[in-house]
């Protein structure tokens, strides 16, 4: 009889030890502790301007999780309205094809290469959105 308490004992205690190892998310689906963690905060600037900096908007520190796009960060903090991963309108200011008048955006320095739905955001990060012709 002492086995079998001794046999029991180690079943729940090794079923106990397994499910410590992931908890139940949920949709129903189990994360291991490393997918818990939380991601780490990095730090970006973002400034909006019109015609070449001449009139500034935005000029705002901005922390986000690590790994985040620049087009979630948009999402998160301004109004905007975007086309298959490109901004078209932030705060109310839209393109104008008429006027040939956009949103273009550079990333320390350097016009972006990508639209903000695919450039993911690192730390120190100066983003500048300014609006103006693109001619």
């Amino acid at each position: 009889m002492k086995k079998m308490y001794v046999l029991l004992l180690s079943v729940l205690l090794a079923g106990g030890v397994l499910s410590g190892c992931g908890t139940v998310q949920q949709d129903g689906s189990q994360a291991n502790a490393s997918q818990q963690e939380e991601k780490e905060e990095i730090s970006v600037v973002v400034k909006i301007t019109k015609q070449n900096g001449e009139e500034k908007l935005v000029d705002q520190e901005i922390s986000v999780e690590e790994g985040s796009t620049l087009m979630e960060l948009m999402k998160e903090n301004f109004d905007v309205e975007e086309s298959e991963g490109f901004i078209n309108e932030i705060e109310g200011i839209s393109m104008n094809q008429e006027k040939k008048m956009a949103w273009m955006y550079t990333i320390n320095g350097e016009e972006a290469m990508v639209g903000a739905n695919e450039y993911q955001l690192e730390q120190g990060d100066v983003i500048v959105f300014d609006y103006h012709s693109w001619e």
